[in-house]
């Protein structure tokens, strides 16, 4: 159901890019090994994570903050 709702389908992407981060940083070997096919897209969310954590970060916020006080 998180398809049709734009708010839910931005907070599934943003959770699972936090996930994925912080997945790899405890275990790096279990993202790394899956670079294509479909696990890859866990990998690519971990490198987004790594790279734009700043970004990320501010976005979670920002979600928090929407889902906290808006709704």
């Amino acid at each position: 159901s998180a398809i049709f709702n734009f708010q839910s389908l931005l907070t599934v992407i943003l959770l699972l890019i936090c996930t994925c981060a912080y997945i790899r940083s405890l275990a790096p070997s279990l993202l790394d090994k899956n670079k294509t096919g479909l696990l890859g897209i866990f990998w690519k969310c971990a490198r987004i994570g790594n790279r734009k954590s700043p970004y990320v970060a501010v976005c979670c916020v920002v979600m928090a903050f929407s889902i906290l006080f808006v709704q």
